[in-house]
């Protein structure tokens, strides 16, 4: 099927394809002569004993952080990382900074010049990139000795082998692409079954899932002209003339703009500086930009939540899955660029990983600091792999989670979408007979019409919601417009503990 299976809009997939069944887990530590009990050991462990730590701990625990493994673990995963050690800085919880400041100067001096010393280095002869903003210095690191040391400085927050990939394995031969660095692409256009939208003046397709939340009743009062939406994801494609230069097309006004930018460094060096650009090479964020803010025009081409909205565009990611250094440093520093936006009040990221990407959480707290509403999947993966919670960063309480439903009676959760405590908002995006048929949506070239489901597609959709709010009503805060779309829901006052507070009623949220 289309962009469901793949969409995991976070990572269960790739790691619960290999690891929620029981049996097979214990079968793959017995097979790894590997120290599984954090004990402290100067063993240089292969990238298969790594991931049956990681397996065993997501296992027993349900979570995993690099935070409660021994320095061997960390210095191994740094080496197979390109030799790479993201260091978290400051006081606890201190992830940013507002200007210059001697002390944390200070502190980053400290963390170099021990680098330096353990690995036998002057300071000059260092390779590190160092966040002007963020708490963060990438460096790098060859020697165990250096990852005990760095252990030692309380002014550490977290140490990361932010270059190490789960799935750089000697077998990589055997995972399936889905499984790996294709995760949520598709460019692939489909034909739509007549009973999956409708047409509306003066010529658009409204997808069936929009009347599951009165989405163009809401329009008689708001259809988001003046809020801009901000997407991190893969980019629009350059090939869909509706995201680019007729954006601004029929009933969606002229005079709106779409911005394209792009942070993801396609590169082996996880020290190179070489922007790849704003072009979507996968097909998964021009579906979340469409499914938002497509044009309302006379093409019979289904249109976007907030028809009128601004959008900006980041392309921060090669995929859906944050599996790289490249695409955790591209998510960090499009989250950083939007943050510093006025103009963007809503942040939507159909996007994410498996476990917390400390350097992505200091760029989340850093948005979510500055004001803007930050929408991210709540994880879409297998219907073996679902049952795991809410994955990062929409497990953030800094982020509103959102996840998928079907069009049943009850609430039931799409055939790929997690739930959990964690989720705040549910979009009906499945028919609940047809997990193929999901939300209708413009094509990666023109002329396409495309499927998209999961809870990337929700996301795409509450964000767009949110900007009808807000344009509705200009000068409200963040927290009026999220607690008018928690009133507008369909569990307010009785809030599941798996699905939030459901359905939003899109026209009683902009009344």
């Amino acid at each position: 099927m289309k962009k469901t299976l793949a969409i995991i809009a976070g990572a269960s997939l790739l790691f619960f394809t290999s690891c929620t069944r029981d049996e097979d887990i214990i079968t793959s530590i017995q097979e790894e002569n590997v120290v599984l009990n954090a004990q402290e050991s100067d063993t240089f462990l292969t990238i298969e004993e790594i991931n049956a730590i990681i397996n065993k701990t997501l296992f027993e625990k349900g979570a995993f952080s690099w935070d409660g493994v021994p320095a061997n673990v960390l210095w191994s995963a740094a080496v197979h990382g390109s030799e790479m050690i993201t260091v978290g800085y400051g006081n606890k919880g201190e992830s940013f900074r507002e200007g210059k400041d001697s002390r944390l100067e200070a502190i980053q001096d400290d963390i170099l010049m021990t680098v330096a010393a353990s690995e036998q280095q002057t300071r000059s002869d260092l390779r590190y990139i160092s966040d002007d903003v963020l708490n963060v210095i990438d460096i790098q690191i060859t020697s165990l000795e250096t990852i005990k040391n760095l252990k030692a400085i309380s002014t550490i927050r977290y140490l990361e082998p932010n270059g190490y990939s789960y799935f750089t394995t000697k077998s990589e031969a055997t995972v399936s692409p889905q499984d790996r660095s294709s995760s949520g692409c598709d460019m692939s256009g489909a034909s739509l079954n007549t009973n999956d939208y409708r047409t509306i003046t003066p010529g658009s397709l409204v997808s069936w899932t929009f009347d599951n939340h009165n989405i163009t009743q809401a329009w008689n009062q708001s259809t988001g002209a003046g809020v801009t939406i901000g997407v991190i994801d893969t980019g629009i494609s350059p090939n869909q003339p509706l995201l680019n230069a007729n954006f601004g097309d029929g009933m969606s006004i002229d005079t709106r703009t779409v911005e394209k930018y792009g942070t993801y460094i396609d590169s082996a060096w996880w020290w190179s500086n070489n922007l790849d650009g704003p072009n979507d090479k996968c097909g998964h964020g021009t579906s979340m930009t469409a499914t938002a803010t497509a044009p309302r025009n006379n093409d019979n081409k289904p249109v976007g939540v907030a028809y009128n909205a601004n959008l900006v565009s980041y392309r921060g990611t090669a995929d859906v899955l944050l599996n790289d250094y490249h695409e955790r440093k591209g998510v960090s520093n499009a989250l950083r660029a939007l943050g510093d936006r006025n103009d963007v009040k809503i942040i939507s990221m159909s996007i994410g990983y498996l476990w917390t990407i400390g350097n992505v959480r200091d760029a989340v707290r850093y948005a979510h600091n500055r004001g803007k509403l930050i929408f991210a999947a709540g994880g879409t993966s297998t219907t073996i792999t679902n049952s795991y919670p809410v994955i990062f960063p929409a497990s953030m309480p800094e982020a509103i989670a959102v996840t998928g439903v079907t069009d049943a009676n009850t609430y039931k959760r799409c055939d790929t979408c997690h739930s959990g405590p964690q989720i705040e908002f549910t979009i009906v995006m499945e028919r609940d007979n047809n997990r193929d048929r999901t939300g209708a949506v413009l094509g990666f070239y023109a002329g396409d019409n495309d499927y998209v489901g999961g809870s990337s597609v929700a996301t795409a959709t509450t964000a767009g919601i949110a900007a009808l709010v807000w344009a509705k009503y200009p000068s409200w805060t963040r927290e009026q417009v999220l607690n008018r779309m928690r009133q507008s829901s369909d569990l307010y006052g009785n809030p599941s503990n798996a699905f939030g507070y459901g359905n939003i009623d899109a026209n009683q949220a902009v009344q």
